[in-house]
């Protein structure tokens, strides 16, 4: 209920407007003369819920004053706010007077009241007058300090809003990016094997490599670029991509799984492993005469997912911890998607495998679907 209020501000207005009127009439104004005055006049009450109706009557005017002045420049705004809570004020203690003297004490009692007192009657008058003056000029002046203040939070919280909305939507536009920059970097290399295989004339294989090409895009199409997947989907997803390779490796190419139980239920972003896979198999396994193995792995350790893909090819030279002039796009898009996505919540790191090849650990916050 309260964020609904504080999402409109109209209602927010009167409801604020109509209770802090109201508040001061009780407890500023009635409750406190109460507390100092042995006697009051009759009908004090009414006297106080007429003139908390005046002030609401006189502020309402100052908030459409203001409101016409506020694309006015600062310092007119600022004038605008003295002379109008200023003039407000004076028609406040007039009007209150006015009020006061015509139907709840009349003039000539009070004039009466004064010849009884004697010389101390001026004192007082002049008391009652400064306690009416702050009493009707400090409420008008509180209400358009507050109207202002309120104001520009209000315009502050909407630039706030706008900001972020903007940030998230070029933080969705880069990630969108740079999961779509994949596809193509990936079809280009899938399409070069199918061409090499029908240059020689393997048709057959070409043929079987189109079919599961095929069925891989269409996974990879069917999938939110900006959902998370749980580690078991993506590892069906890499055992698509592995059947289009295997078609070119045969036995060359064996794959070793080590998924811990509780990680197979982890979210990480989609096709977060192929373009890892795709680097190893490209740049060790390809390279290897007598082919080799890829391996992965996934734990969860205090709170965190732990991925782990190695392979035993020749490996590259690393220079502190990174590829030294290097330019794919699959280890740099990955890095950057880990980046937009986790922040300083995640680690990316690149070592030699024992005794030769590469090895990537990923470290990023452990996520379920129930969670």
């Amino acid at each position: 209920m309260i964020k609904n209020l504080a999402d409109n501000q109209q209602k927010l207005f009167w409801v604020l407007h109509l209770g802090g009127w109201l508040a001061w009439g009780l407890v500023g104004k009635y409750a406190y003369t109460r507390a100092i005055m042995d006697e009051m006049v009759p009908n004090y009450f009414l006297y106080v819920m007429i003139i908390a109706f005046v002030g609401m009557v006189y502020s309402l005017v100052l908030r459409y004053l203001y409101r016409f002045m506020w694309h006015r420049p600062i310092w007119q705004q600022a004038v605008t706010f003295l002379l109008g809570s200023s003039a407000a004020g004076y028609a406040f203690i007039e009007t209150r007077g006015f009020i006061y003297t015509t139907w709840f004490e009349k003039a000539k009692d009070m004039e009466a009241w004064a010849d009884k007192v004697g010389e101390a009657a001026e004192m007082l008058q002049k008391v009652y007058f400064m306690e009416s003056f702050t009493t009707g000029w400090l409420p008008m002046l509180v209400w358009s300090f507050l109207y202002f203040v309120i104001k520009y939070y209000q315009i502050f919280q909407e630039v706030q809003k706008s900001a972020l909305k903007s940030a998230a939507m070029a933080h969705e536009a880069q990630l969108k990016m740079l999961r779509y920059q994949l596809n193509p970097h990936f079809l280009f290399n899938t399409l070069n094997a199918i061409s090499t295989l029908i240059l020689e004339k393997q048709t057959e294989l070409a043929n079987m490599m189109v079919t599961r090409l095929s069925s891989f895009l269409r996974y990879s199409l069917d999938n939110d670029p900006m959902q998370k997947i749980t580690l078991d989907a993506e590892l069906a997803a890499l055992k698509l991509y592995l059947d289009i390779e295997k078609v070119r490796f045969e036995d060359r190419l064996s794959l070793e799984l080590d998924i811990g139980d509780e990680a197979r239920q982890a979210l990480i972003p989609s096709l977060l492993l192929q373009p890892l896979v795709e680097n190893a198999i490209k740049y060790g396994i390809a390279r290897a005469e007598e082919g080799g193995q890829l391996r992965i792995a996934a734990k969860v350790f205090a709170g965190d997912l732990l991925l782990e893909l190695s392979d035993d090819g020749p490996g590259v030279e690393l220079v502190d911890g990174q590829i030294p002039h290097a330019n794919g796009v699959g280890l740099r898009n990955t890095q950057e998607r880990l980046q937009e996505l986790y922040g300083v919540k995640h680690s990316f790191r690149l070592s030699e495998t024992s005794p030769h090849g590469l090895t990537v650990n990923i470290r990023i916050p452990f996520e379920t679907a129930l969670k």
